[in-house]
């Protein structure tokens, strides 16, 4: 399947400052969570994807055309900002229209996207303000406004829910979920884990602009499966059970969680110890209440990767 996103040996230089570093990545169709603290590169990588910026080496590529200096891509590809650029004096209406003009839309066109877009993002009722009287959140939803207008196909969201409240962070989710029920490709950059991890479990893990994972989470759960596990047991004889589990090979630690009712249990092999657990709790009378692991989400998973 041809790649929606393709990035190969791709760097960018700034004097001696590097955004991003050797990175061969291939993203297919779908939503794709970009994932990394602040300062990894996602910005400068989406800037190259959306041909602002020049590759110092390598090529981007988007829809199987190279991003820099084809702004003919521009009709297939939408982008929502981090950064707040408007003309402040521009109500949301004139700003989402004249981003849709600049597309290729004709007026009557321009005004019918412009309408359905800004209805679809929930700023019908402030379009006609003045864009310095926005909040943070009507802003962010305004540049989302401006991405979907032309009805693009793959869109590249960089950091849009920061400062937005929680209504308007969950509106602006449902409209990435939807977008990828319509068949839309989208890449979302977030330094919130779990704001990806409930658009999709497709990630991408940077660091210091270099490619540390990709892939289903649970596949990037099993880069991590050396380093050790930790799974909570609710049991009302916790402490029976810790004496037993504590003897098998792969539990490199118990200990009591007196508050909870239960045990936390260290392994370096959770598939196998999981795979444990229900003769356990049948064959031995231990009645197992609840079993999780805070190792399981994402934010463990990207913690452990980027500081190997």
């Amino acid at each position: 399947m041809t790649p929606v996103v393709e990035f190969r040996d791709l760097s960018k230089w700034y004097g001696n400052v590097i955004g991003v570093n050797k990175l061969t990545l291939a993203i297919p169709a779908g939503v794709t969570g970009l994932l990394g603290p602040n300062g990894a590169g996602k910005s400068t990588l989406l800037q190259l994807a959306t041909g602002q910026l020049r590759p110092s080496q390598g090529v981007a590529r988007v829809l199987g055309q190279d991003a820099w200096n084809n702004p003919g891509l521009n009709r297939s590809i939408g982008l929502c900002p981090e950064q707040d650029r408007f003309y402040e004096w521009m109500t949301g209406w004139d700003f989402v229209h004249t981003c849709a003009r600049l597309s290729g839309l004709t007026r009557s066109a321009a005004r019918d996207a412009t309408a359905r877009t800004i209805g679809a993002v929930g700023m019908t009722r402030h379009q006609q303000r003045a864009i310095r009287g926005y909040s943070k959140g009507m802003r962010q939803r305004i540049k989302m406004a401006q991405s979907l207008v032309h009805d693009p196909e793959v869109l590249f969201l960089d950091e849009p829910f920061t400062g937005t409240d929680p209504i308007a962070r969950r509106d602006l989710m449902d409209i990435v979920l939807r977008l990828s029920d319509e068949g839309k490709s989208v890449i979302v950059s977030s330094h919130v884990l779990h704001e990806v991890q409930s658009l999709t479990s497709r990630i991408v893990l940077l660091n210091h602009g270099r490619l540390v994972a990709e892939g289903h989470v649970r596949e990037i759960r099993s880069l991590i499966d050396k380093h050790p596990h930790h799974i909570v047991l609710i049991c009302e004889e916790y402490r029976q059970l810790a004496s037993r589990v504590s003897l098998w090979p792969d539990v490199e630690g118990v200990r009591i969680l007196e508050r909870e009712g239960g045990l936390m249990v260290e392994t370096r092999s959770p598939d196998d110890f999981y795979g444990r657990l229900p003769d356990l709790s049948l064959g031995e009378g231990l009645a197992i209440e609840s079993v999780y692991s805070d190792d399981d989400n994402l934010e463990a998973v990207f913690k452990y990767l980027v500081s190997k």
